[in-house]
């Protein structure tokens, strides 16, 4: 009898440690959570290349706290163009513009890569570096 009670305390201790163990993960995750660092304007910089046709490029550096490439280059002033089902159809950078007609777009990559997604579901993160290039021929 004495080895069925001590096996209940056992349990009972066991289950009340996971308890408090699982008690405690939820408050230090509470307490990071409430006092994490708030974002702050300009907590990232971005760099946006736009190369002309030509291959004339300019390079303009964005302080922004945006999360995806869209709003930090509306920040700028730098970014036109038509909404669409999949977002914004960019056919204008730097006041330079995608003439259809031509079959010429604007091809975002990041560090020369093509960028898979559309500028509305770009992230961007700090020291991130795009180049917006006017090309021809769909």
């Amino acid at each position: 009898m004495d080895n069925v009670i001590k096996k209940n305390n056992s349990k009972k201790t066991a289950v009340i440690a996971v308890i408090c163990f699982i008690a405690v993960i939820v408050v230090v995750t509470a307490v990071y959570f409430l006092n994490r660092p708030a974002t702050q304007k300009g907590a990232k910089t971005i760099t946006v290349e736009v190369v002309d046709g030509g291959g004339a490029s300019e390079e303009f550096v964005i302080h922004t706290d945006s999360e995806y490439l869209r709003q930090a280059m509306e920040e700028a002033g730098i970014v036109g163009g038509n909404e669409s089902d999949y977002g914004l159809w960019v056919t204008t950078m730097n006041g330079i513009e995608a003439d259809e007609s031509k079959q010429e777009w604007w091809c975002f990559t990041k560090g020369g890569a093509m960028v898979e997604t559309g500028v509305d579901t770009t992230p961007v993160a700090d020291g991130d570096h795009f180049e917006a290039t006017l090309t021809t021929g769909y």
